[in-house]
């Protein structure tokens, strides 16, 4: 493979977030019994017209904005033309010619190098429905997937490896579902890529053949598919044979690529305009009001947490793995100038219990006893190892505050002089070795000594004044 490079460029089709289809007012809800969101319009019977919803409009100019992509006052809707049973009208509407928006651009990170990835144009369209085989021996499709609001999100040929591609996949479902457009859910079939993969020799500048690979639903599936999609091409270059533009489809358990069908251009498609819909103008009201709603990106918010708030790349890296971990965080960490502490608490404690479904989430605490929590800690009132033990608590019964929980357990920490230094002095006996490391320069073995007196103390020292008297003793002679 090291005499070829891969090129490869992914079309999403993303499903925004609405609440009825795209042309007409049937549900969009997951997981209803099959063929009940269906209606004239989407069914394709005769008589039936189209009507946009204005909802999905407005979601789709915030995700053309979030992409850097210019935006076309102008633009007009035309029938994709193609005969498959999940197809009810026989044409599918969309944007040809003249789509929404078009040059854009997609920053990714790789191995720590950041890498701008071109987006030749996102545009609308409705779903099409969807076929399930081998059901009692025989195929049937179910339409309420049939209308439903999808923006194309069509990538520049920019990118060159399966890490690369899984890497746009994973910053390109952040965005979207941090901008409020998408749920981001690949289970469900709301987010689903098309990847067109093709080799050439190093150092060539024209494209080879390409093949596309269909509705990968899994970041992992991406890399495995496109790698076995550049063996398979790599084998048969090799072997002095031509590469065929198809479409494939991937098999995970086999974890070969197969034929679907040939590739069919775009003039085959006899894309005409809609004669039922007028086009599609963006004004400059809802342009505006599209661009001031939209919200900071999950990159540019990683930036500025570590810029201002003295987080770990790391840390503000999972603090933005879905929306309402911001939320939470914000919450947690409101009055706090050490927000680091916070951070770090709510990343390894409270997310361990978090769990996500599209755009909502549920976690153990709320984020205000959480702030409770962390102000009892700022404020010396309890110590590190005794916060855990009342988020513990906190877990265990939501309805109890966590000075409720201090009181009842009897936690407090103990800033007794005396009784801080007696628990010292019995851990300089008990470690001689450290202290006389200690002493003769070996400066960092102090943690380890505050960490015995901690122990010895059950948790209950504060730690300022441990380190002070730990300091003071051993610098005794």
């Amino acid at each position: 493979m090291t005499d070829y490079e891969v090129v490869i460029g992914l079309e999403v089709h993303a499903q925004l977030l609405t609440k009825t289809k795209l042309f007409c007012g049937c549900s969009t809800n997951f997981g209803q019994p099959p063929n009940t969101n269906v209606c004239p319009v989407c069914l394709g019977l005769p008589g039936s017209l189209p009507v946009i919803n204005g909802h999905a409009v407005e979601l789709a100019v915030k995700t053309a904005l979030a992409l850097g992509c210019t935006i076309h006052e102008t633009s007009i809707f035309a029938r994709k033309n193609y005969f498959y049973p999940d197809l009810p009208k026989g044409y599918q509407i969309s944007q040809f010619e003249e789509p929404f928006s078009t040059h854009g651009h997609l920053d990714i990170d790789v191995d720590g190098v950041t890498k701008r990835v071109g987006i030749t144009r996102a545009h609308m369209e409705e779903d099409a429905g969807k076929n399930l085989h081998g059901m009692g021996g025989d195929s049937v499709v179910d339409l309420n997937r049939a209308g439903t609001p999808l923006v194309e999100i069509v990538g520049e040929p920019d990118l060159r490896s399966s890490a690369e591609a899984a890497a746009y996949l994973r910053t390109l479902r952040d965005l979207l579902v941090f901008s409020g457009v998408n749920d981001g859910n690949l289970e469900e079939g709301s987010f689903r890529c098309d990847a067109n993969v093709s080799i050439r020799p190093r150092g060539a500048t024209k494209f080879g053949t390409r093949c596309e690979l269909k509705n990968i639903n899994s970041f992992r599936y991406v890399q495995r598919a496109i790698d076995a999609e550049v063996a398979r091409q790599t084998i048969i270059v090799d072997g002095g044979g031509t590469i065929k533009q198809e479409t494939r489809s991937f098999d995970p358990d086999t974890g070969q690529t197969a034929t679907l069908r040939s590739k069919e251009d775009a003039h085959d498609y006899r894309y005409f305009p809609e004669p039922d819909l007028p086009p599609l103008v963006i004004d400059q009201a809802l342009l505006a009001h599209a661009k001031s709603t939209l919200p900071e990106s999950p990159s540019a918010l990683r930036a500025r947490w570590v810029s201002d708030l003295g987080l770990t790349p790391a840390t503000a890296l999972t603090l933005t793995g879905h929306p309402a971990y911001v939320r939470f965080f914000e919450t947690a960490r409101k009055g706090f100038k050490d927000a680091s502490k916070a951070a770090n608490f709510v990343a390894n404690d409270v997310l361990r219990g978090a769990k996500t479904h599209g755009l909502s989430a549920t976690f153990t605490v709320t984020a205000e006893n959480v702030h409770e929590l962390l102000s009892l800690l700022e404020s010396g009132q309890i110590s590190g190892k005794q916060a855990k033990e009342v988020f513990a608590a906190m877990e265990a019964d939501p309805a109890k505050s966590p000075a409720e929980i201090v009181k009842e357990k009897g936690l407090k920490v103990v800033s007794d002089s005396g009784a801080i230094e007696g628990a010292v002095r019995k851990v300089m006996a008990s470690f001689p070795d450290q202290v006389a490391s200690f002493r003769a320069g070996k400066k960092g073995v102090i943690g380890f000594l505050v960490g015995q007196v901690m122990k010895e103390m059950a948790g209950s020292g504060d730690p300022k004044l441990v380190n002070e008297l730990l300091n003071k003793l051993l610098a005794e002679s």
